[in-house]
């Protein structure tokens, strides 16, 4: 891949963890990533289960100032952008 291109890949029909673990591969390598149609990737599991740990997951906040807690995204490019930078080390040389 020549300097200054971007990978661009399409997000529909892939499931979250697997797509977000070939991109955090790819921004490890150095190279610039882009995935578009995030509202069309998929979750695998149950529905019901799902949601349940993602309303329990809204709800961590800090006791005392909750707006200083964790920021809680809903956009689904937000989202994914969030499960990339979990599987990414805090700081890349």
């Amino acid at each position: 891949m020549a300097e200054g291109q971007v990978l661009v890949l399409d997000g529909r029909g892939h499931l979250l963890g697997r797509l977000a673990a070939i991109v955090a591969k790819q921004v490890l390598l150095g190279r610039k990533v882009v995935v578009v149609r995030c509202e069309g990737i998929n979750i695998s599991g149950n529905f019901y289960r799902n949601k349940l740990k993602y309303l329990a997951f809204l709800c961590k906040r800090m006791n005392t100032n909750p707006s200083r807690g964790p920021y809680h995204f809903r956009a689904p490019s937000r989202i994914f952008w969030r499960t990339v930078q979990g599987m990414l080390p805090l700081k890349i040389k």
